[in-house]
């Protein structure tokens, strides 16, 4: 039997999360190869020890053949380029010979084996799965729930599963391309990362397989119809489905309220709440500056506005002129900026 090749995609400032995944997954299928995608460098003095990490390989983001690698950073922020890679990583680990792909975010845990997924792959080439899978009754939840999945998309892409055959691979590429040149937080005009883009693979292409057990990718966006129940074995139930994976998205702030709006004053979701945020304080990042990404600066220093990044990203004319926009001098990306907003 092959080995199952699972993959996560983040920056240093994330690596606790990391942590807690590729402990759940050693937990829950140690015979799973787990590769970190990188992208951020350390800063100086940090040292990053593979020998330490419940990780089994580690890709930089020069390593994945991105063409004009400082242009194309430059365009995103750390959540955009984060995302960005995943098609890129997707296909490298299927040219490189695995069979079976399964692309988890850094802020999931499981609590139980993904046996469906697995078996899932022997017949279909892509895995999605909904963020929603009934329709909400109140108009709050309509609001939050149904509306925002319009906006954001249909599948969580915090999950995605492909096969190396032909549908799959067709898929990777598609998405790899996609998301090279689109994969913008830009709502208004029908983007959100890579979430959007894969509201079309039921229509674009075969095998896929829409996975709708509600013991996957529970999350605060579904808790109105999941709700959270331990029995006394300690088994985690979604509803009435064993819990897989519970996506811990947003967990300081946001994602809080809307557990608290949706918990249905149940505080088992609050335990989980609990052993995650332990997890994150045991799994803490030491050494690391506060808010760390070592493409949030130019290298001059200075921090890199956002109305920078957009403007070179809707600029041809910018990025013909300004081949590397981190570079510092007289004839820099930076400076031109600046002299723009003086005027």
């Amino acid at each position: 039997m092959s080995r199952i090749h699972c993959f996560t995609s983040a920056s240093f400032a994330y690596l606790d999360r990391v942590r807690v995944l590729g402990e759940t997954l050693r937990k829950h299928h140690p015979d799973w190869v787990f590769s970190l995608c990188l992208s951020d460098v350390e800063p100086p003095g940090f040292v990053f020890d593979l020998a330490d990490e419940p990780i089994d390989s580690v890709v930089r983001i020069d390593e994945l053949g991105v063409a004009n690698l400082n242009a194309w950073m430059f365009r995103h922020d750390v959540v955009e380029l984060c995302t960005a890679v995943k098609g890129a990583m997707l296909c490298r680990l299927l040219d490189e010979g695995a069979e079976k792909v399964i692309y988890i975010d850094p802020d999931i845990a499981l609590f139980s084996e993904l046996a469906e997924v697995v078996r899932g792959l022997d017949t279909h080439d892509v895995i999605l799965t909904p963020h929603l899978l009934a329709p909400d009754t109140s108009d709050q939840a309509i609001r939050d729930n149904e509306i925002g999945t319009l906006k954001h998309g249909v599948y969580n892409l915090g999950f995605v599963a492909v096969s190396c055959r032909t549908e799959g691979r067709r898929f990777a590429r598609w998405w790899r391309d996609r998301l090279l040149s689109y994969c913008y937080d830009d709502v208004p005009n029908g983007l959100f990362t890579d979430q959007r883009w894969c509201d079309l693979v039921p229509a674009f292409f075969d095998r896929v397989m829409i996975l709708r057990d509600p013991g996957y990718n529970v999350a605060s966006w579904n808790l109105s119809q999941r709700p959270i129940s331990i029995d006394a074995s300690g088994r985690i139930y979604a509803g009435e489905a064993l819990l897989r994976f519970f996506h811990f998205t947003k967990v300081t702030w946001a994602g809080e309220v809307m557990l608290e709006r949706y918990c249905n004053d149940r505080i088992e979701v609050f335990e989980l709440m609990y052993w995650y945020r332990a997890q994150l304080a045991r799994n803490c990042v030491k050494g690391l500056p506060e808010r760390w990404w070592a493409f949030d600066r130019y290298d001059s220093g200075a921090p890199i506005p956002r109305s920078h990044r957009l403007a070179y990203r809707e600029s041809e004319t910018l990025q013909a002129r300004f081949p590397n926009p981190f570079a510092d001098g007289a004839d820099s990306f930076e400076r031109h900026m600046k002299a723009i907003e003086a005027v």
